[in-house]
């Protein structure tokens, strides 16, 4: 059902009426419009328009890019739109930002990401909540991520790309984000400890969606264990003073460890198309001074990935094709394979009936031949004869060969060709 669809519903008749229709609860239906981002009458409207004084309906609010604009009870997909981009003369009008100057997404976020499970003292935030904003930080640098965060958003925001959670359902995944500074080698993402939301942040360029993800450099950093699965920074180690009493036992480890600098990853959350780029900042060179770069790079990187999208879509057209085509390929050879297979046990079946009746025949003359010897035995000779041949021609069954003939299955019989031209 589409969004037009259940507005028009939701008008037309209550709510306990349509949620009837779907076997669901009023309050399920409810939610169904609040996500669809669907109006629905206030408390009281049907009884004030059965006196004909329920106020005007509503307005259905123009979609806007990222939002659900489906629903089905049994839970099926619907692709999203096709990405574009609009060419526009003029700069498209941003949306004012919020009056508290805090983007939806960072709101309330803080919270939960200093809520969330045990972390050892200076490690990165495991969040319960996995529906947030990407951002993985540590404790220290979490406020500069999160003002990093809103600061972006509103950037975007105010250029007139909105920046939402992907809606679900749409096949958006997330890009691999590699923390550490100094990249060496490739990251095996599967056996990584970092926490990640359970659907990517993404900003949309027109239709065309790319992800977002902030995430806390990592530098590599001496460290030594101090007992009790404690490690400190060896810069920070006052070793003991030397005796006889007390050894050093302690020992140093090399550890990537959270660095305080920010590094923004953007992406293509489509999986048919691999694109990544980012921006990480320095000690002298934050990354809250290049937000205007940042939004006209994604504003061209959009146009760019509007293109890989099409040459991908074009890619996968081929491939489906020549799928098909192997497909296809494959069940004609299937086809002749199993009509062949069938002339063959069909002529089998043949020969062995036409056995079976010769050997039934040879058997019926022996039976009646042992019935004209009989003739000569006395009554109660003959009697017991004529029983043991009246109990073998049960055991042998029926004796007659249309019955045989009949019981023969031809190849059509034994499999019906799925192809008019392989029947020849």
């Amino acid at each position: 059902m589409t969004r037009e669809e259940l507005y028009e519903l939701v008008w037309t008749k209550p709510m306990t009426e349509v949620a009837k229709g779907f076997d669901v609860s009023s309050s399920y239906m409810a939610r169904v419009c609040t996500v669809l981002n669907v109006p629905r009458p206030e408390r009281g409207y049907w009884a004030k328009l059965a006196v004909g004084r329920a106020p005007a309906r509503e307005p259905l609010p123009e979609a806007q890019p990222g939002d659900q604009l489906h629903w089905s009870k049994d839970g099926k997909l619907h692709a999203p739109p096709q990405p574009r981009v609009q060419i526009r003369r003029r700069r498209p009008t941003g949306t004012p930002a919020p009056a508290d100057n805090i983007h939806p997404l960072v709101r309330g976020a803080r919270q939960h990401f200093e809520t969330g499970r045990p972390v050892d003292e200076g490690a990165y935030l495991k969040p319960y909540k996995r529906l947030l904003l990407d951002v993985t930080a540590s404790k220290t640098c979490l406020d500069k991520a999160l003002a990093f965060a809103n600061d972006l958003y509103i950037a975007l925001q105010s250029a007139g790309h909105r920046v939402v959670t992907a809606p679900s359902g749409q096949g958006f995944y997330r890009g691999s984000v590699d923390e550490r500074e100094e990249r060496r080698g490739q990251r095996n993402n599967y056996y990584t400890s970092l926490w990640s939301p359970d659907r990517p942040t993404l900003v949309y360029v027109g239709t065309v969606a790319i992800g977002l993800a902030i995430v806390e450099m990592s530098e590599q950093t001496l460290m030594r264990y101090i007992g009790n699965g404690r490690y400190i920074p060896d810069a920070d180690y006052v070793p003991p003073k030397a005796s006889r009493r007390f050894a050093d036992h302690t020992w140093t480890t090399t550890r990537e460890n959270p660095s305080g600098r920010l590094r923004l990853v953007a992406y293509s959350p489509y999986p048919r198309v691999t694109w990544t780029t980012d921006w990480q900042e320095t000690k002298s060179a934050p990354l809250d001074k290049s937000l205007r770069t940042i939004v006209k790079a994604l504003e061209s990187a959009a146009v760019d990935l509007v293109a890989q999208l099409e040459e991908a879509d074009r890619k996968a057209e081929i491939a489906r094709r020549e799928w098909e085509a192997a497909e296809e390929r494959r069940r004609r050879e299937e086809d002749q394979r199993r009509i062949q297979q069938s002339v063959k046990d069909s002529r089998a079946h043949l020969g062995q009936v036409i056995q079976q009746w010769a050997e039934i025949k040879s058997i019926e003359q022996f039976l009646r031949g042992v019935e004209d010897h009989a003739t000569n035995l006395s009554d109660a000779e003959r009697q017991q004869v004529l029983d043991r041949l009246t109990l073998a021609r049960h055991f042998l069954g029926s004796q007659n060969p249309l019955e045989f003939f009949m019981s023969w299955k031809t190849p059509t019989e034994r499999y019906q060709p799925l192809y008019r031209d392989n029947e020849e």
